[in-house]
């Protein structure tokens, strides 16, 4: 593949929820620009600052110890504007005034789709970084992000386990995942839970009382039960509610996580993942790509189409479904 030498400056933000690692990407591809010798700027508050113009240079200093922080620098923002054949007008048109050829979008499922109708509508040239705590794009092993939240998540639980074997507790423990149960699984088996409640999985309450009947069988003291959001009774406070209407053997607590599960210094696993996606995302556009997300598969960089990443969520891995439900008895 000839290397394609039109592009000459590069716009990268950061779009809808933020998750840890953002800032590594935001720093590769930087970076990689600087070796390159491509020009770069940063887009402040997503597609809502692209609209109003909020755009500024980068350079390497731009990005000094920012590798270790959460969050974005660059801010995010869900921008309803966008969503107007009018706002995506006014945004090109500010792109085009600062010499911006091409973008670096990082973000999840809202900020690809974004990405792909203006990629159609302007032709601009397109890659996405997935950056999603809820690790459910299509297409990739993992999204930036997604290996900090579980080891949040499991760190949380941990503590909680301590008072909950303290006092014979019942702890029904919400995590984020409004339509995908990655978190919610991964967590539960990392932190022991005795079950874990799934969107994918419709998991009666009936069941869950056996299940914890069969722990109390063996003599368990405390447990643990790991909640996703977006599971089919409402949540943690509900499932809750029921169990202790048919099982009052423990003192039943709720702790929601809430957005602990965003924050916090990106992993080693994060901050090396952002930063191969970044590098490879410039490199993707220097080569000519576009409307494309950098992902990895079996451990190696690919590109996978916006349309396809967008199409359908990831789905659970039933081996580790199978697994779970073996070890926590």
């Amino acid at each position: 593949m000839d290397k394609h030498s039109a592009i000459k400056k590069i716009g990268v933000f950061t779009s809808g929820g933020d998750s840890p690692g953002m800032n590594a990407a935001i720093r590769a591809v930087v970076r990689a620009c600087v070796y390159y010798k491509i020009e770069v700027s940063g887009i402040y508050r997503g597609y809502q600052g692209m609209i109003e113009n909020d755009i500024v240079d980068l350079h390497v200093r731009s990005v000094s110890r920012i590798l270790s922080q959460g969050g974005t620098i660059l801010k995010s923002s869900r921008s309803t504007d966008f969503m107007t054949p009018e706002g995506r007008a006014l945004a090109f048109k500010n792109l085009q005034e600062r010499g911006i050829d091409a973008l670096v979008a990082i973000g999840g499922d809202g900020t690809f789709s974004g990405a792909d109708v203006f990629e159609k509508e302007f032709g601009i040239s397109v890659i996405g970084i997935p950056g999603t705590i809820d690790n459910d794009l299509y297409g990739t092993d993992a999204t930036i992000g997604y290996d900090t939240a579980c080891n949040v998540i499991t760190d949380c639980v941990d503590k909680i386990r301590d008072t909950a074997s303290s006092h014979n507790r019942l702890f029904f423990i919400e995590v984020m995942g409004r339509d995908s149960g990655f978190l919610a699984l991964r967590a539960g088996i990392a932190s022991g839970a005795i079950a874990v409640m799934l969107p994918e999985e419709k998991r009666s309450i009936e069941d869950l009382v056996a299940i914890l009947e069969e722990g109390a069988g063996n003599k368990k003291s405390s447990s643990v039960v790991i909640v996703a959001e977006g599971e089919s009774y409402g949540g943690a406070n509900e499932v809750a509610r029921q169990v202790q209407e048919r099982y009052s053997h423990y003192d039943t607590k709720v702790t929601i996580l809430g957005h602990i599960q965003r924050g916090g210094s990106p992993s080693n696993y994060d901050r090396v993942l952002a930063s191969m996606m970044g590098v490879h995302a410039v490199e993707a556009l220097q080569y000519g790509e576009s409307n494309k997300m950098v992902a990895i598969v079996n451990n190696s960089m690919v590109l996978v189409p916006l349309s396809v990443a967008i199409s359908k969520r990831s789905e659970i891995d039933s081996e580790m479904r199978r697994i779970s439900r073996i070890i926590s008895i």
